[in-house]
């Protein structure tokens, strides 16, 4: 069964078609009779010139046989009382002109016309000496099937299009996150095709982001929720302030965990960031040095963006140095042209080459760290998240003479 979409398509294109052949038909056929009016005026007109009322009979027969050889046709004259005054050819019937006698029999045709003096003017012959009398309404009903027939073909593939479109997105609705639909060609259909592919691949990678981001932080919870939970049953049986402060740090971690999973989760649903003001970079990077123990050079640089994510993002990457790298921890703003740098340098071990780019994965633990020493949580993850918001980049850099350096290019503010 086809789908509603294209017989109301295709019934409205022949409607409209059979709708444009009546109209035409309806004036053709409205003007018909004042063309046959004026022709039938003209034609009197002509003949009567040919055989005016004051011409002898004689001279009438010779010009009725002179037309009667020329056509092949049977003609006779008569006077306003229907009697013969000339004929040539074979005779016609009594009848001929009181309008009793056929107008077509067989292969023959028979035309009577009324001269303006009374005189009637019968002609009898094979072809009609009048216009061809074609009924209008058959042909624009001809040309109506041709174009509909036409335009079947036309009809139907756009409609088919729409239906895959249909059924792709049915499939996806149903929970087939994988399913696209064929977004060939260039016009309207193929562009809604397009559309919705790319909110298909956006969704997809959401839901897996955020299935990676749950199986990860459940795992991740897992080892200070232990630490917590023997810290907490060793404090029930021997107070100590030692123990105190482990359940305090493991707070502490939890804390900054679930901070970091809804932050990462909210800066996944968002394209452009709200409140977005003027921020010297610098003075922003000096403050969490000061908190980090971290030494900060370069010079001003104004970038317009989140101060609270601005502030994690550097918070991030000076932690992050601190915890998997070797003090000196230094901090660089610089400026080149339309780009504001952040270079965050530790003098640690670097990192392996095969491992500079997944070190933004969330919760990426490299190869030989084992479950105590950690990985990489979501802080660089978050660094990267943060710099994408803001227009910008964050890249890993090898110094050449060992260390490891994670640069952050932000558009500077005009």
């Amino acid at each position: 069964m086809r789908s509603r979409l294209f017989l109301k398509i295709y019934l409205t294109l022949l409607a409209s078609l059979a709708a444009v052949a009546i109209a035409s038909a309806a004036f053709v056929w409205l003007g018909q009779d004042e063309d046959d009016s004026s022709w039938q005026s003209q034609r009197a007109r002509f003949v009567a010139t040919l055989i005016p009322p004051d011409m002898d009979r004689r001279s009438v027969e010779e010009t009725l046989e002179r037309f009667s050889k020329g056509l092949g046709a049977d003609i006779a004259v008569y006077d306003p009382q229907g009697k013969l005054i000339a004929n040539a050819g074979r005779p016609l019937p009594p009848d001929a002109v009181d309008g009793s006698w056929p107008q077509g029999r067989g292969r023959f045709h028979t035309m009577v016309t009324a001269l303006p003096d009374g005189r009637t003017v019968a002609v009898r012959m094979a072809p009609p000496f009048r216009p061809s009398n074609r009924n209008p309404l058959a042909y624009l009903a001809l040309i109506a099937g041709v174009i509909g027939l036409a335009a079947y073909p036309v009809v139907r593939h756009l409609t088919r299009r729409l239906e895959r479109l249909r059924a792709g997105v049915d499939a996806w609705g149903i929970g087939d996150f994988v399913a696209r639909v064929p977004d060939d060609g260039s016009d309207e259909v193929a562009a809604v095709a397009k559309s919705f592919n790319k909110a298909a691949d956006h969704v997809e990678r959401l839901i897996k982001s955020h299935r990676a981001l749950l199986a990860n932080a459940s795992h991740e919870l897992r080892s200070p929720l232990a630490r917590l939970r023997m810290a907490i049953d060793l404090y029930e049986q021997a107070p100590d302030d030692n123990r105190k402060e482990e359940i305090v740090r493991n707070l502490a971690e939890l804390d900054t965990l679930v901070e970091e999973i809804l932050l990462a989760s909210r800066l996944d649903h968002i394209e452009r960031l709200d409140a977005l003001e003027p921020i010297d970079l610098l003075a922003l990077v000096s403050e969490e040095g000061a908190r980090n123990g971290v030494d900060v050079t370069g010079v001003a640089a104004i970038v317009r963006g989140d101060v609270r994510l601005l502030g994690r993002l550097v918070r991030n990457l000076m932690q992050n140095a601190l915890r998997h790298g070797r003090p000196p921890v230094t901090a660089t703003v610089s400026r080149a042209g339309g780009t504001v740098e952040l270079r965050v340098r530790d003098n640690g071990p670097g990192i392996p080459e095969n491992e500079r780019t997944r070190v933004f994965e969330p919760f990426y633990r490299p190869s030989g760290r084992g479950e105590a020493s950690g990985g990489w949580g979501l802080g660089l993850a978050l660094v990267r998240q943060i710099a994408e918001r803001h227009g910008g980049a964050v890249r890993y850099q090898a110094p050449s003479d060992g260390g490891a350096c994670f640069v952050v290019s932000l558009p500077a503010h005009q």
